[in-house]
């Protein structure tokens, strides 16, 4: 690269490092190429740091595990 091309120089913020640890927490468990999830990355600039605008969202089946539960099955919360 010549030096006459003005770049403007970013970092990841922390929420796109985050962004990036979720997309590969993700790929690992569904087995999966992070390779798409990490090209479809939106990204925007906030005071010289890069956050990205649509990160990856993992579940780990809460969901699931709290509807399969009885009634009887919550724990008994003391009283005051």
């Amino acid at each position: 690269m010549s030096n006459d091309v003005n770049l403007d120089k970013l970092q990841l913020s922390d929420q796109a490092l985050g962004a990036m640890m979720m997309a590969l927490q993700k790929s690992l468990l569904e087995q999966s190429d992070i390779t798409p999830v990490l090209k479809g990355f939106k990204f925007a600039n906030n005071a010289g740091e890069l956050v990205v605008l649509n990160p990856p969202i993992v579940k780990f089946g809460v969901e699931a595990l709290a509807l399969d539960r009885e009634p009887e099955d919550e724990p008994i919360m003391p009283t005051e």
